[in-house]
């Protein structure tokens, strides 16, 4: 007891016994007030440290080297390894060999009696697959010079566009290095030891940054072309995520469809950005998203990414000891194995009866969940009380319902919007080897080259085979 509360008593109980039970009733009021915002403090440390990607919006990287053992996947029942019926993947008989090494009988392994004249007969054959020697091809190309006997004049012949330089690399060199550095993110001095140690070229660092450039603005229609088609798509996914460059926080925005991936650079997370990307201010279909505020400012339709919610109730559930969270994450996992048996029975949606089934366990799950939560009291009289995490949560599946069981309502909604998180992955991967970007236009390059390169992949296509195209200037447009 501090020495002014001493004071404090003694003058309390000079005046008298009420006095004093007065005092004592506020010092302990006081008291019980502190205990109950410090004991909230804790819980919200606690929920803090206790958040992961398997609970949160945290990503995998900020996990550190904590086991994760849960995961929204249920374990299969059939046995690990190879299962009964699989063709498997092995190396097959080429019927055409590029080279034959006949092993001939040179003498009688009993009398050594020289047999190198007796014609012999195949026992058994084996082939070894293997890569060839790799070096360079070097291909000179030179120009002539002609006087017509007619005119007496000369005509000289001209170097193929491609062929500017005394001494340069060819199409298929330029690919490769793009496709290393861009595609398999090997840094680019690691692209240097790979290409002088596999194929004896030693390329210069500049050389490899002079190409990524180049490939960026050959592939700018090619962008162009990628964005139209995810304006015109029936349903798009985006999202956004952090990235470094220069040593600063930015952004990096992308924009997906099942067949088509546009990656944006820039300075911004909200809608400053998303107006300069283009794509969202045009975007008639419907948009599948984390519930960023700022897609809500655009004139399409909206559906929330329900794996954002499952990993919410798993923190709820787990933090709070609230039922109804597990509930309702019982309750979206349910309804999207039905919603995936009645597409894989060729259905094109769900019989009216049982969506209204469906509400009604929604419903009741949301009454439960306000019951276990009821909005806190207002003190300050300005401003909105504080609520906490799960009240926040059951708000937001309240208030947007239709966002939420859009999957229900539309076969051609998906549950969640895993394809626009699976697109922004790799970049992570990328700032993860190389830190972030050292220039705004390394940057640039990258968000163009690897929109390409994710779009070819979607579609099946040979990403070499089309990074090499565009060096010689015949980008596939996909």
């Amino acid at each position: 007891m501090t020495s002014i509360n001493r004071e404090i008593i003694e003058i309390a109980y000079q005046q008298g016994i009420d006095a004093l039970v007065v005092l004592i009733e506020s010092i302990v009021k006081e008291q019980g007030n502190q205990i109950e915002k410090l004991s909230q403090r804790i819980k919200e440390l606690e929920g803090q440290k206790a958040k992961s990607s398997k609970n949160s919006h945290k990503p995998p990287s900020g996990d550190g080297f904590g086991k994760q053992t849960k995961s929204l996947r249920k374990k299969s029942e059939k046995k690990t390894g190879g299962q009964a019926g699989h063709e498997g993947q092995n190396l097959a008989w080429e019927e055409q060999a590029d080279t034959v090494v006949k092993h001939e009988v040179e003498a009688c392994r009993v009398c050594g009696e020289n047999l190198e004249e007796i014609v012999g007969e195949i026992v058994e054959k084996r082939q070894v697959h293997d890569l060839p020697e790799i070096k360079l091809q070097v291909t000179e190309h030179q120009t002539e010079r002609k006087v017509c006997p007619h005119c007496e004049l000369a005509t000289i012949s001209q170097f193929p566009e491609a062929v500017k330089d005394w001494v340069q690399y060819g199409a298929r060199v330029k690919g490769v290095v793009t496709y290393l550095n861009q595609y398999q993110l090997i840094p680019s001095q690691r692209t240097q030891e790979l290409m002088k140690d596999v194929f004896g070229c030693a390329i210069s660092e500049g050389t490899i940054y002079n190409q990524v450039q180049k490939c960026h603005e050959v592939l700018e229609p090619v962008e162009q072309e990628i964005k139209k088609k995810i304006q015109e798509a029936s349903v798009a996914h985006f999202d956004e995520t952090g990235i470094r460059v220069k040593a600063r926080g930015w952004w990096l925005h992308t924009s997906s469809t099942k067949t088509h991936t546009h990656y944006q650079i820039h300075q911004k997370r909200g809608q400053v950005a998303m107006d300069a990307n283009g794509i969202l201010p045009d975007f008639k279909g419907k948009a599948v998203h984390d519930g960023f505020k700022s897609y809500s400012q655009y004139k399409c339709g909206h559906y929330l990414c329900n794996a954002h919610h499952l990993r919410e109730l798993i923190f709820i559930h787990e933090q709070f000891h609230q039922s109804w969270a597990e509930k309702m994450l019982e309750f979206l996992c349910k309804v999207n194995n039905f919603v995936k048996q009645a597409k894989l029975e060729g259905k094109s949606a769900i019989d009216s009866s049982v969506v209204s089934e469906f509400e009604a366990d929604f419903q009741t799950i949301l009454d439960l969940a306000y019951k276990s939560n009821p909005e806190p009291e207002t003190v300050k009289a300005r401003g909105r009380p504080k609520r906490t995490k799960p009240l926040n949560l059951i708000r937001r599946l309240d208030s947007y319902r239709a966002q939420v069981l859009g999957f229900m309502y539309d076969f051609e909604i998906p549950f969640d919007n895993n394809l626009a998180e699976r697109d922004i992955r790799m970049t992570k991967l990328k700032q993860k080897i190389s830190g972030g970007f050292r220039s705004e236009s390394g940057a640039y390059a990258f968000a163009r080259i690897r929109g390409y390169i994710s779009t070819l992949k979607k579609q099946g296509l040979s990403i070499l085979v089309a990074l090499t195209n565009v060096f010689r200037n015949d980008p596939l447009f996909v």
